[in-house]
């Protein structure tokens, strides 16, 4: 059974920064793009970042510059780099990660999310 667990959110001061992790756990084969999501009070749920396998990146105009997305395959797991941040960044934050379990060509990939970690900036 796969799990994705995030980690890493807290309160922070504006302008401080957080790490937030995502890690995957179980019968893995491979995982493939992931995305950052983050949902305030109130909100949609939206998306954040994505990284394909091979690290190609994407982010959210508004937050190019200050969030950072990456990844350790050998450790099945995604980051989350966030500075300066402010209070509008305030949200639970989700990963959300395509996983095969089998060893298929090609790969037969599933959607797993995490349950979110909190963040809140405030002073």
């Amino acid at each position: 059974q796969v799990q994705l667990v995030e980690s890493g959110g807290g309160l922070v001061q504006p302008g401080g920064s957080l790490r937030l992790s995502c890690a995957a756990s179980g019968s893995i084969f491979r995982i493939g793009a992931v995305a950052w999501y983050r949902q305030a009070p109130g909100k949609q749920r939206e998306l954040v970042a994505t990284i394909t396998r091979l690290g190609t990146t994407n982010y959210r105009n508004s937050l190019k510059g200050r969030f950072t997305i990456s990844r350790d395959n050998a450790k099945n797991t995604v980051y989350l780099q966030m500075n300066s941040l402010k209070p509008e960044d305030t949200a639970v934050y989700y990963c959300n990660a395509d996983i095969s379990t089998t060893l298929a060509v090609p790969a037969n990939y599933d959607d797993y999310w995490g349950q979110g970690t909190p963040v809140t900036v405030s002073s």
